[in-house]
């Protein structure tokens, strides 16, 4: 039998401590913000060693990471709000429920539009690593872009402040009550 991984206090929320299988409502996860939005990885340590699953959270205008493509798939599923795509030098518009899927070296960036905040629940392997940060002017019109090409996250994110450990707001997930 798996075991019941337990939670424990991790930041502003909880996290599983250790292996094993586990029921932790987004709500009461672990979340951390910073210049690309609010998320939550449902992850403790371990980390999850084949896939990556989180819900991000953006303000309008605000976009998610740097535009970048990468050896994995990756998939995208908007669950509440508005957001711009910017895939493979396009930009397209999002609402909730629509669904995005990246193969491997798909360039792609997603910003916060509308009124008010954008979910977007993530997932995507994890078995490799390699990633491509290209110098795009359409990702830079949406301060979505690095400026000269790079293949080294470290580098592409050196000049950012560190995320921050942050409670869940009531809002940033659809349904709250």
């Amino acid at each position: 039998m798996i075991p019941e991984a337990p939670l424990e206090p991790a930041g502003e929320g909880h996290a599983p401590a250790g292996e094993g299988w586990f029921i932790l409502n987004a709500r009461d996860a672990r979340w951390l913000d910073g210049p690309f939005g609010a998320y939550t990885r449902f992850e403790g340590e371990p980390r999850f060693p084949q896939f990556g699953f989180n819900i991000g959270v953006l303000s309008p205008g605000q976009p998610a990471c740097y535009y970048h493509g990468e050896e994995e798939q990756e998939d995208f599923l908007v669950l509440s709000g508005e957001c711009l795509l910017v895939i493979e030098g396009q930009e397209r518009r999002l609402t909730a429920w629509d669904f995005v899927h990246c193969p491997p070296w798909t360039e792609h960036v997603f910003v916060g539009a509308g009124e008010g905040p954008c979910a977007i629940l993530a997932v995507g392997t994890r078995l490799a690593d390699a990633v491509v940060y290209p110098a795009s002017p359409v990702a830079a019109r949406h301060g979505a872009a690095v400026s000269a090409e790079t293949r080294n996250p470290s580098e592409a994110y050196a000049d950012l402040p560190p995320e921050r450990e942050t409670a869940y707001r009531a809002g940033w997930l659809p349904a709250d009550e």
